[in-house]
């Protein structure tokens, strides 16, 4: 296979999209006959700051004082790092690795040139080809990184382009920027019962796992699931650092109940279902606010559920503000995003005498761990719920 051609009615994230110059390992096909490729997100700290004692503070160490690493850095650089004694012979340019062409000038890497320029200016740079993974080609992976520092780096399985009602079996932006800041804010995930709604391919909740008690990591669809649990699999050395579990199960929004047929992949056992109730403290959901409908089926699945939790909780929602050019405006214009808002607007005003929902921006001034471009239109959202007095 030399080359991939993606058709015009298919959605393809940015995260797989802007990725010149590196090789998309292409592993098999999934139930569907989609190829699906593995991919690696490498964490931005050192090894040793995974010693797991079981304390509270266990997990990624001096997280808030990282220096945050600019999208597309190959390693995370603490103030340390950065510092020169008097008398060094080398420069920060050369401590940093910072490309320089041969007039001292920075050497800027841009991004392969569209197959459509007619007129190019220069020669035609390496395009993004997938590759099969072949038994002798398992280098290709970092297996030297990998056992050097195998807590640094998170494998995913998913598709790239898909159609919209199977996007969720890609990686989006608005989960690498959720998983960051479940890494900053440790201490609320340590040691909880957390849900995720819409997990797609499982990145945020295997981050989550490496602080929780217990992730139940749900979406619905059989095929998707059966990723994400491929993906729990590949990565089960990250859970086992902080002795999180994680359970995939189905939770279709547009269901009162969960499945609990035991003849249905993915269905709710009695037990996970008194203890997901009995437990969750953290609900979170990333880049799952792209349809109306959906939108408002997710915000009818959150109400249903806190309303039957036993404890007080809190929910994070990542989005990404998207806009759009629509014929019925003439205009660019970000609908979903606006939807996403008024029901937010409407779950704070929701009075029913039993809960109150108390919603908030979060500041995006956590540090970056995970490498992604992250943009101004990136978003979260906490929604704490507490019984009203």
């Amino acid at each position: 296979m030399d080359e991939v051609t993606f058709k015009s009615d298919t959605v393809l994230s940015d995260v797989h999209l802007y990725t010149p110059n590196q090789r998309h390992l292409m592993v098999r096909l999934n139930g569907m006959g989609q190829p699906v490729f593995l991919s690696q997100f490498k964490l931005l700290w050192s090894r040793d700051s995974w010693t797991h004692s079981g304390a509270e503070d266990s997990g990624p160490r001096d997280v808030a004082t990282q220096e945050t690493s600019p999208a597309g850095s190959e390693s995370g650089h603490s103030h340390e790092d950065l510092s020169l004694q008097a008398g060094d012979d080398i420069t920060i340019q050369e401590r940093l690795n910072v490309p320089l062409d041969e007039d001292g000038d920075l050497d800027v890497v841009r991004r392969p040139r569209a197959a459509s320029d007619p007129n190019p200016a220069e020669p035609a740079r390496n395009k993004v080809h997938p590759m099969i993974l072949a038994q002798e080609e398992d280098d290709l992976l970092g297996d030297e990184e990998q056992e050097n520092c195998p807590h640094s780096i998170i494998k995913i399985e998913h598709t790239m382009a898909t159609p919209l009602e199977d996007v969720g079996k890609q990686v989006w932006r608005g989960a690498l920027f959720l998983a960051d800041y479940i890494l900053f804010r440790r201490d609320l995930f340590q040691g909880c019962t957390v849900l995720e709604l819409g997990a797609g391919t499982g990145l945020a909740s295997i981050v989550a796992a490496t602080m929780a008690h217990t992730v139940y990591c749900t979406d619905v669809g059989t095929d998707l699931l059966t990723m994400c649990q491929r993906n729990v699999a590949l990565n089960s050395h990250l859970a086992a650092t902080g002795d999180g579990v994680i359970k995939v199960k189905e939770l279709d929004w547009l269901k009162d109940d969960l499945c609990t047929d035991p003849k249905v992949p993915f269905s709710w056992s009695e037990e996970d279902v008194r203890d997901m109730y009995d437990h969750t403290t953290v609900l979170f959901a990333a880049e799952v606010f792209y349809d109306d409908d959906l939108t408002d089926a997710l915000f009818n699945t959150l109400s249903r559920l806190v309303h039957r939790l036993k404890n007080a909780c809190t929910a994070i929602l990542s989005v990404e503000k998207r806009f759009n050019f629509t014929l019925r405006h003439l205009d660019v214009t970000c609908e979903a995003y606006d939807h996403f808002r008024a029901s937010l607007d409407s779950l704070e005003k929701l009075a029913d005498g039993r809960l109150r929902f108390m919603v908030e921006p979060v500041e995006a001034s956590f540090p970056q761990l995970l490498i992604y471009e992250r943009i101004r239109q990136l978003e979260l959202w906490k929604i704490r719920v507490e019984p009203t007095a």
